[in-house]
């Protein structure tokens, strides 16, 4: 059964908990994944490029020398593609690349992604950074607390408005809560920090034999609720 690094919200490190086996299973569908991936690089697409074909140029409208007898190639409009001025052989027209991939689809490249961070060690469970107020500099100590670096991604128990100010401009941070992140945000970070309410809801919502519940804490997990609460 996947495990994950656990840490409390002053930074110290806690035990190791084991993750819902429901969601991570362990199995990763590359092709699932580059599927997903790709559709969802093409709905950033805006479709908007747009060029101008020999009808939509201004002027040309008369022959620019006879037929014959110049010596010269044959030509029909200054608009054509090989005069200066002229229109675009094949111009980009303003269209959608919307790509459509269905529901499980979807949920099954999001499993694949959350077990490719898993099986890296790269899934850190931890408990929610309540903020008084917008800190950047708070948020980076704490990441920098716990050895997390490079770009992260955290999967918040709801929104969580202050994290967000936090983490809004730093290059490489995203917050978003849990349940609405693509695998593409998944597979962009490299390291993934889920708050442990966040897992255990869905554990509460989506549990059954399938389910591992989550390991109990020692002597003080009591102190450590009140503190959440």
């Amino acid at each position: 059964m996947a495990k994950a690094r656990y840490y409390k919200a002053d930074g110290k490190k806690g035990r190791a908990r084991e993750l819902p086996g429901a969601l991570f299973d362990g199995i990763v569908n590359e092709g699932v994944l580059h599927q997903v991936v790709k559709a969802y690089l093409s709905n950033q697409r805006q479709g908007t490029a747009s060029g101008k074909n020999r009808s939509a140029v201004s002027g040309g409208g008369r022959k620019p020398w006879k037929q014959k007898g110049t010596g010269r190639a044959r030509q029909g409009t200054t608009r054509a593609p090989q005069w200066t001025g002229g229109g675009l052989a094949f111009p980009p027209q303003p269209h959608g690349w919307r790509v459509k991939v269905p529901k499980k689809v979807r949920g099954l490249a999001r499993r694949s992604a959350l077990n490719a961070r898993a099986d890296a060690d790269r899934v850190i469970l931890i408990d929610p950074l309540a903020f008084e107020k917008a800190r950047t500099k708070q948020l980076l100590g704490y990441l920098s607390e716990i050895g997390v670096e490079g770009k992260v991604l955290i999967l918040t128990y709801g929104i969580n408005e202050n994290l967000v100010l936090s983490a809004r401009n730093v290059p490489g941070l995203e917050v978003i809560p849990f349940g609405e992140e693509s695998s593409y945000d998944l597979l962009a970070a490299g390291t993934v920090l889920i708050e442990r309410p966040a897992i255990e809801a869905w554990e509460k919502e989506h549990g059954g034999e399938s389910s591992v519940a989550v390991e109990s804490e020692p002597a003080d997990a009591g102190a450590e609720e009140a503190t959440h609460a």
